[in-house]
């Protein structure tokens, strides 16, 4: 008699990136997003995120996944980092999430991989603990996209180097201990004259160095939980080891460094798709119109299946990407098609969910709104679609 097999479409899978401990750190961290984090999503909309869940983070060893223990991490491989990322999707806060981003996947990474011994100690160490928060500085009120294009100025001076300028959009630049500044050492040149320091920009009291200061925070769209800001260098002294990497070769670390973060920021993408989708089909199964569950009518049952098919696409794409990527490949044309497609197909999703709730959906109440206004910025922060596009398209000789 032949054997029956029917679908079982909330069973288990087998996953060929995630291993039995991936899964205990997806459930142990989810947990914990949701104790610690996810109550507090309105309330951080007004006043941010408080440092002291980052210290808190660090106590649970969540910073340090991928680090190794020499330096206060676990040790673990790349995948952890989408682990992470997936975990963080449930705090119902994108703010929260970014700031986070910006600590583990932006700033921490190159520090590990160019610091001298000495930076390590001084920046990795308490980064990974959550003791110091650092942020990134490349963007500046004329250069975005163009980094090649930056202004922002480092002189050697004997044994020090004087770094003029300013930044803008920099996430966790209000609070900031410390950060990677991309600088011109050479101002004739464009690639070759970049060069990266790591740099502390508070003292211990918390007051910021000589030469720096925050010129403004800035009010922004979404991601209200996080705090940006404008930020000024004017003759600020810093000693000649405070290079990161190597002289003149930045475009080519901070290029690198933008792998890593697309391809974190791509399954945020599709990890924060999932929580708007799962929110969304909730409200379809209970929310009546014309005697029946709305979920029910073909035309939103249709966009359930749409909505779904992009975004298991999406995941897919960022898996078989990181595989390459950490098994030792740099798959550049992937990572951006990566970051382009998951920003495109959160997008959508927010938009269709916002469309399925209606006029709840336009309210706050059910922060479909909020997660509306939060994702948008996925196309544009790490690249905008039009750079990736244009990535893309010159990876084929165009």
């Amino acid at each position: 008699m032949a054997t029956v097999i029917k679908p079982s479409y909330d069973a288990q899978r087998k996953h060929f990136l995630f291993t039995d401990e991936h899964l205990d750190l997806r459930e142990s961290m989810k947990a914990w997003v949701l104790k610690e984090l996810y109550p507090h999503r309105n309330e951080w909309e007004e006043t941010t995120w408080p440092s002291e869940i980052m210290r808190r983070a660090g106590e649970l060893g969540y910073l340090g996944l991928c680090f190794p223990e020499e330096y206060g991490g676990q040790g673990g491989d790349y995948f952890y980092s989408l682990v992470r990322a997936e975990c963080m999707s449930y705090s119902g806060s994108g703010g929260t999430n970014m700031g986070f981003a910006v600590q583990t996947d932006m700033v921490l990474p190159p520090i590990h991989l160019l610091g001298t011994e000495e930076q390590k100690q001084h920046y990795l160490v308490p980064g990974i603990k959550g003791e110091r928060i650092g942020c990134l500085c490349i963007t500046e009120p004329g250069a975005g996209s163009d980094v090649a294009g930056i202004r922002t100025t480092a002189r050697r001076e004997g044994d020090e180097y004087v770094i003029n300028g300013s930044k803008i959009f920099i996430t966790n630049g209000a609070r900031a201990d410390f950060g990677i500044i991309v600088t011109k050492t050479d101002p004739d040149a464009r690639h070759e004259g970049i060069t990266l320091f790591v740099v502390d920009l508070r003292d211990e009291e918390g007051n910021p160095v000589p030469g720096f200061r925050v010129s403004r925070t800035l009010e922004k769209m979404g991601m209200h939980a996080s705090d940006t800001a404008e930020l000024a260098f004017e003759d600020m002294r810093v000693p000649a080891d405070a290079v990161l990497g190597e002289v003149g070769k930045g475009f080519y670390h901070i290029s690198w460094e933008l792998q890593g973060e697309r391809l974190v920021a791509a399954a945020g993408c599709y990890a924060g798709a999932e929580r708007m989708f799962e929110r969304t089909l909730e409200y379809a199964k209970e929310r009546e119109a014309f005697g029946r569950p709305i979920g029910r009518f073909q035309a939103i049952r249709h966009k359930f299946a749409e909505m779904a098919t992009k975004i298991e696409a999406a995941k897919q794409m960022v898996h078989t990407t990181a595989w390459r990527f950490a098994n030792g490949e740099y798959p550049v044309r992937e990572i951006t098609m990566s970051k382009l497609f998951a920003a495109r197909v959160c997008h959508e999703v927010a938009d269709e969910c916002v469309q399925i709730l209606g006029g709840y959906g336009y309210m706050k109440e059910y922060e479909i709104e909020r997660a509306f206004r939060d994702q948008r910025l996925n196309r544009i922060g790490a690249g905008t679609d039009e750079i990736m596009l244009d990535v893309i398209g010159r990876s084929y000789g165009l």
